[in-house]
């Protein structure tokens, strides 16, 4: 549900579910879908966002091209995708224009998989994360680089020495 806000951003609820099932041991939140990502009703669909190609470097696959084959890479690799923000305000797919949070529920996701690490995607997720998430788990998260085109600072190949550590962590929960 969308609607105009006082602060002329949109106020808007998490158009899709996380994606995880039992076997899922990482979870990956990022902050809150892009207008790409709504449209396509699917975790970072904007074409520059540089987190399938990071995804498939590190876990030596192919980079996906589609939806289903994006799901396919997350679930194979015992990962799960979702978003620290429920609902919120937001112009376009701005982070630095978030307000007005509802956070999201990871309960949904810790009762049904044995999550042994969570990662943020960026500043934002990970400061919405430790602000409104955080006690209710009871586990710190660590913030790792934003794979958005919006992060400049950050090359690919920073992107990808950094989110390594992922691989690392799966590798050592085997």
């Amino acid at each position: 549900m969308a609607g105009k806000s006082q602060a002329g951003g949109e106020r808007i609820e998490h158009p899709f579910d996380p994606l995880f099932d039992e076997y899922s041991r990482v979870l990956i939140l990022g902050s809150f879908p892009s207008v790409r990502s709504r449209e396509q009703n699917f975790y970072y669909g904007h074409p520059q966002n540089r987190f399938w190609k990071v995804m498939a470097t590190i876990l030596n696959c192919p980079q996906p091209q589609t939806v289903e084959a994006k799901r396919a890479l997350i679930l194979e690799h015992h990962l799960a995708l979702w978003d620290s923000v429920a609902e919120c305000e937001i112009s376009g797919s701005s982070d630095s224009s978030i307000r007005g949070v509802r956070p999201n529920d990871l309960s949904i996701i810790m009762k049904k998989c044995d999550i042994r690490r969570i990662y943020c995607n960026g500043r934002k997720s990970y400061d919405i994360y430790r602000r409104y998430i955080e006690e209710r788990t009871g586990r710190k998260a660590v913030l790792l680089p934003s794979t958005s085109p919006a992060n400049a600072r950050c090359g690919t190949e920073e992107l990808i020495s950094r989110w390594s550590v992922i691989t690392k962590d799966l590798q050592s929960q085997k």
